[in-house]
């Protein structure tokens, strides 16, 4: 082949790349939809966590991967339609922070791919069917912290021995409100401490609570309202000088 018949081809093809080049479309981010139940702003500040776990991982949000918030504002009514928004959008895959949201994902999808991060039992919830096999579409970490009431009305006791009563906040709209109660019920009869037990699912409830509670220590049991919430009931403890936990 002579030198000049093997420079033209190239030549032509040099002269065709850059409009290949140019006609490739950018491929869009894989998208992670974020379903939250606080506002927006607040659901930001818990995301942090999430974000840095993401970019442990190489995914960096706006590089190599876009978030979708969709958050109720503290209205867990409206999980279900704003889950529906997220498949809609058409997201790679669900994060859920809390029991309410991953109920709705669960229930809203069961061909997107679902992780959550919750404090209450997924095999109780139905939500998986085993800790170690959760099959479906769902799958992700559970603290349990539902079940750790009795722990924590111990540890409470402890650092406030002298308390002669402590006060029990509870939320009776909470799933597992039976058993928690159980569980500070049993634990007060073993450490042998009066308890004051208070059901609240309002503002207004949590202030007469407050009222009710006089001058003891507190324990506020693991909801997300109360979480939800949390600015509030500090400031009530202050105002009414708790040791609480």
């Amino acid at each position: 082949m002579r030198r000049r018949d093997f420079i033209t081809p190239i030549g032509g093809a040099a002269v065709s790349w850059p409009a290949t080049v140019g006609a490739q479309q950018k491929q869009p981010l894989p998208t992670v939809g974020y379903l939250g139940l606080t506002s927006g702003s607040g659901e930001r500040d818990l995301s942090a966590p999430f974000l840095a776990g993401l970019k442990e991982s190489g995914f960096d949000e706006g590089r190599d991967v876009s978030i979708t918030y969709r958050c109720a504002e503290g209205d867990a009514g409206r999980l279900p339609a704003l889950c529906a928004e997220l498949v809609q959008s058409n997201v790679a895959v669900i994060f859920t922070g809390t029991t309410v949201a991953t109920v709705a994902a669960r229930k809203t999808t069961s061909a997107l791919p679902i992780v959550f991060a919750i404090g209450s039992d997924p095999v109780h919830l139905g939500l998986v069917s085993s800790l170690n096999h959760p099959g479906g579409n769902i799958t992700g970490i559970s603290f349990f912290t539902n079940q750790m009431e009795g722990k924590r009305l111990g540890l409470l006791h402890e650092i406030a021995p002298k308390a002669q009563s402590i006060g029990v906040l509870l939320n009776p709209n909470n799933p597992f409100f039976d058993s928690q109660l159980k569980d500070v019920t049993d634990t007060s009869r073993v450490l042998r401490v009066n308890i004051h037990i208070e059901r609240a699912t309002s503002e207004r409830e949590v202030k007469a609570a407050f009222q009710a509670f006089g001058q003891q220590a507190l324990l506020v049991g693991s909801d997300l309202f109360f979480f939800s919430r949390r600015a509030f009931v500090i400031e009530q403890a202050e105002r009414f000088r708790l040791a609480g936990i």
